[in-house]
């Protein structure tokens, strides 16, 4: 059976050019002025959005696949600066959407993206979500070097992610695929001994720096982010409100998907009607 062209399940994967790379986003659709656009974290991709999107109503809902991850283009040169990911963004606001303003919803490293994008390019935000990343970050993503480059089943590669002590396995797998090599990561796996440690950083600078409505949210459980440092973040940061998943690790937006996307919508509600 068909489904009408306004069903949001159906994402539409699309591409635009960023500099040199070959960027790619899917786009759930929705008639709607107000946009939004969400971000995944390190070794994640536009899909780890799909059962979130699907749910938003009277919004366009997109989802990036950031710079070496996903469907984009890996850069060779390993340009993966802070600079980088913030101009991708304004790269995919002029050619995709004509420089309209937009909500942003950042995860981990696609939080970091959107408060720093938030701080730098104000006029084109009206909104940004925070989910789980601090403003200042000491990540450590070295266990990558240790993934193998292809394995010869899923059951193999998650077994690798388990060998090396990794506890958010189905986070990590999220990522993986399959060619004629055998089984492996979409990521560029290379690419992020280059960009976390750019990532890694104290950018209180760039957290205080907007003045839009952020929504901060915490999963009490998480390996990245403290409580008390989420805390600090938005008694520093006026027009800041925190929310704390106390159940939750640093992947709030799955571990509790049903809460997590009320506390979205309510805010973004709030926003709307204050701008009225």
């Amino acid at each position: 059976m068909m489904s009408n062209s306004n069903n949001h399940s159906l994402a539409v994967r699309k591409f635009f050019q960023s500099g040199n790379l070959r960027l790619s986003y899917l786009d759930y659709g929705g008639d709607s002025e107000r946009v939004l656009v969400m971000l995944h974290g390190y070794m994640a991709n536009a899909r780890s959005f799909s059962e979130l999107a699907v749910r938003f109503r009277g919004w366009r809902i997109i989802s990036l696949d950031q710079r070496g991850h996903g469907w984009s283009e890996h850069p060779s040169e390993k340009e993966y600066t802070r600079e980088h990911y913030v101009e991708d963004i304004l790269n995919f606001i002029h050619s995709e959407l004509g420089g309209q303003p937009l909500t942003i919803l950042g995860h981990s490293l696609g939080g970091l993206n959107a408060y720093q994008f938030a701080a730098r390019y104000p006029e084109l935000v009206k909104t940004v979500v925070v989910e789980d990343i601090g403003a200042e970050i000491n990540a450590d993503f070295s266990f990558a070097d240790k993934l193998p480059f292809r394995s010869a089943s899923l059951k193999e590669l998650r077994q690798s992610l388990a060998s090396i002590g990794l506890r958010a396995i189905d986070y990590f797998a999220e990522s993986i695929f399959e060619d004629e090599l055998g089984w492996g990561f979409r990521t560029d796996l290379k690419g992020l001994q280059v960009s976390v440690p750019l990532s890694n950083g104290v950018w209180w600078e760039d957290w205080l720096g907007s003045s839009c409505p952020i929504l901060l949210i915490h999963g009490g459980k998480s390996f990245i982010l403290s409580t008390e440092h989420a805390k600090r973040m938005e008694a520093r940061r006026p027009n800041t409100k925190l929310v704390v998943f106390e159940q939750c690790g640093h992947g709030v937006h799955s571990d509790d998907l049903n809460g997590y996307y009320q506390v979205v919508t309510d805010f973004l509600a709030e926003q709307h009607e204050v701008m009225k």
